[in-house]
Parts: C-alpha cells; structure tokens; sequence
C-alpha cells in the first residue's frame, strides 16, 4: 500500500474549505439580490418616470452621430438594386397572370361554360 503525502491531504482540506466558503458567499449573495429585487424594481420605474430635461435633446444628438457613422450607397447602387427589385415584381406578376389564365382555362374547359 502507498502512503499518503500529508501535504496533499492539507492541500486538499485547503481547496475543500476555500470552495465551500465560497459557495456559501454565492448562496448569501443570491438571498440578498432576491429581497432586493423588489426594492429596485420599483426604484427603476420611479427613475423612469421622472422626466430629464435634455433627454430628447441627447436622443437627437446620439441619432446624428449613429446616423453619421451608417455607410450610405451610392445613387448607383440604388437604381441597380431598385431596378432589380421591379423587375422581380413584373416578372412575378406575369407568372402569377399566366398561371390564372391557365388555371381559368382548364377550369372551363373542364366545366365548359
């Protein structure tokens, strides 16, 4: 039989007490965010409520940076991309009309009114 090394069992006994002190901290952490909770929601909607003064004066101001830093396209890619688009529609429209006409057709015939 091997010997245990009493420093490893100190070490260990070392990590054992240590991990569960902190286990004990999360769990005590964890009750104190849950009563507290309630408090500070109610607080937020409180702050909430209370109106700043410069608050639509600073959304103005940070819409215009955000908008500042958007990469605009270019009149050229515009059209393309329009161009493309329109396209699609017309040629969706004329499939969708020919398959109407088709369908009215076999319809018809089938019925033959």
């Amino acid at each position: 039989m091997a010997k245990e090394n009493p420093q490893s069992s100190k070490k260990d006994d070392k990590e054992n007490t240590q991990l569960s002190l902190k286990e004990e901290k999360a769990k005590n952490a964890a009750k104190e965010t849950a009563k507290s909770a309630p408090k500070k929601a109610k607080e937020n909607v409180q702050a909430s409520k209370k109106k700043e003064p410069g608050k639509i004066r600073k959304w103005f101001r940070d819409l215009k940076i955000e908008f500042k830093k958007v990469v605009w396209p270019t009149k050229k890619t515009v059209v393309n991309n329009t161009s493309v688009v329109v396209g699609v529609i017309v040629l969706s429209a004329a499939v969708v009309g020919a398959l109407d006409e088709g369908f009215l057709a076999l319809f018809r015939a089938i019925y033959r009114y």
